[in-house]
């Protein structure tokens, strides 16, 4: 061995005194360091570094990214679990709107991987085999088509046998409108740490949190609403809001809004800017391009793709892309939707105040409507984009004759099977489905499941993954004592 080792050294030492040994020597160093680096960047946890997304956001705002996430009283809001600061008096002006601050948090850059969990049998997607997705976190946006959403993703979590981040105790929000905790989330422990496959009930998103309870491989989606529409829908649904129960009409509360809008409510959320609440940001923060800048990077960073509620049949298309799905998984009926008696068109003039008012919102919105219709030019194209949409609306077609009464939903009084009722809130009247009678067992489940509400189908799902304990066995009955054989009383002659 020792002579192996003078060998070599001598060798070495050969190669490295002629000019051509010394570079080639140099150039494997090289490739080797490179190697390691690349090494060891590969085994560096995802959630370690956020330089990425600071390099990203620095082309646009400077050093700010770096200071604002490092220095949370520039960005925490009121109560956001990081800290509890003192509620700011209600703005008076536009001055002092853009004043009050914004609040975000250190998202970190998603990599899609492969699924960690039982995976779907594989489809094709554009001609290539792929594997369907089954880890999800879908933002359920208020009054943006969610619930139709949310059903699809019922339906497809049940089909494939997947566990659901459900509320504890089995409700319906996951302690809205607080910031999104693990804790919160039934089955999950800090000890032992349970991860689910979908996440989807309401929520305010803490990205970090939500981290703990699915995997890495995680897909993140939401949808979006044009700001104008969701606010005239919220303005009906939540009527009872503090910010609107005064009120007769949103011209109304939109002529004077700081009378009757106050940000320390709990509730004021669904009067102004809701998207912007629920993706966990502050709605009544600051409107200046250099926040609104941070605002959308910090979103970009966080999911992989929005969808549009008013071009929903062009979302399922994307979002089938995305998971890669069939056709049938994304195929639905609207639910939660509302009779059109109770909508009303807004003038020009209403329209320009609840942009203004909802800025916020209409910046989401803008952008991200562009950014959706980009992706689905580069991954589809608008030829195979009209095919799609014509297959998806052909097998609704289908599937409603199929299995609906009549031509379509109707009001909550005609719904006779109450199992299929829609929650009634506020002002508005949400329509449901009545199901044709005598239905094959499996058309039958199938039809049942895509009519469906919201709430009754949570609760079938949370009851499934977590079912009752039996009650306990009765405890026998101590057997009766035999009874003892009459004796005739004795008496004296």
């Amino acid at each position: 061995m020792l002579k192996f080792k003078r060998y070599l050294i001598t060798k070495l030492s050969a190669i490295y005194r002629c000019q051509p040994g010394r570079l080639w020597i140099s150039f494997s160093l090289l490739i080797l360091l490179l190697v390691t680096l690349q090494v060891v960047e590969k085994l560096q946890p995802l959630g370690s570094c956020q330089c990425e997304l600071e390099r990203g956001l620095q082309q646009t705002t400077g050093h700010e990214l770096s200071s604002a996430l490092h220095s949370p009283h520039l960005l925490w809001e009121d109560d956001s679990p990081q800290g509890q600061r003192k509620i700011e008096p209600a703005p008076t002006s536009t001055e002092d709107v853009s004043r009050m601050h914004l609040w975000t948090e250190a998202f970190q850059i998603q990599e899609v991987t492969a699924g960690e969990a039982q995976q779907a049998r594989g489809v094709t997607s554009q001609g290539k085999t792929c594997k369907p997705k089954t880890d999800i976190v879908f933002l359920k946006v208020h009054k943006s088509a969610s619930s139709t959403v949310m059903n699809i993703l019922f339906r497809f979590g049940e089909m494939h046998n997947l566990t659901f981040a459900f509320p504890q105790g089995g409700g319906f929000q996951l302690y809205y409108p607080h910031h999104f905790l693990a804790k919160f989330v039934q089955g999950f422990s800090p000890l032992s740490p349970r991860q689910f496959n979908i996440l989807c009930h309401h929520m305010r998103f803490l990205q970090p949190e939500v981290q703990k309870v699915v995997p890495s491989s995680a897909v993140y989606f939401s949808i979006l609403r044009n700001p104008v529409q969701l606010m005239e829908s919220s303005f009906v649904y939540y009527k009872g809001a503090s910010a609107f129960s005064r009120v007769r009409s949103l011209e109304e509360f939109l002529s004077q809004p700081w009378r009757y809008y106050d940000p320390a409510r709990g509730d004021r959320h669904y009067a102004r800017n809701l998207m912007t609440f629920d993706f966990g940001f502050n709605p009544d923060g600051d409107v200046s391009p250099e926040r609104v800048q941070l605002m959308l990077k910090a979103i970009e960073a966080s999911f992989d793709f929005l969808l549009i509620s008013e071009y929903f049949d062009e979302s399922m298309v994307l979002l089938k892309e995305m998971l890669c799905w069939d056709l049938d998984s994304v195929v639905s009926f609207p639910l939660n939707s509302r009779d059109s008696s109770t909508k009303s068109p807004l003038p020009d003039s209403v329209v320009e105040k609840l942009k203004a008012w909802n800025r916020l919102d209409w910046e989401i919105y803008t952008h991200f409507n562009r950014t959706f219709w980009e992706r689905l030019d580069r991954l589809i194209g608008r030829e195979r984009l009209r095919r799609e949409v014509r297959a998806l609306r052909q097998r609704r077609a289908e599937l409603a004759r199929a299995c609906l009464q009549g031509t379509g939903s109707v009001g909550p009084k005609d719904i006779k099977d109450s199992s299929l009722r829609p929650l009634q809130h506020g002002g508005a009247r949400i329509l449901g489905y009545n199901l044709k009678q005598g239905l094959p067992r499996e058309l039958e489940r199938t039809c049942r499941r895509l009519v469906t509400p919201e709430l009754q189908y949570s609760s079938l799902l949370y009851k499934k993954q977590f079912p009752p304990p039996p009650p306990p066995p009765e405890s026998p009955r101590p057997a009766a004592s035999p009874a003892r054989p009459h004796r005739p009383e004795l008496t004296r002659n």
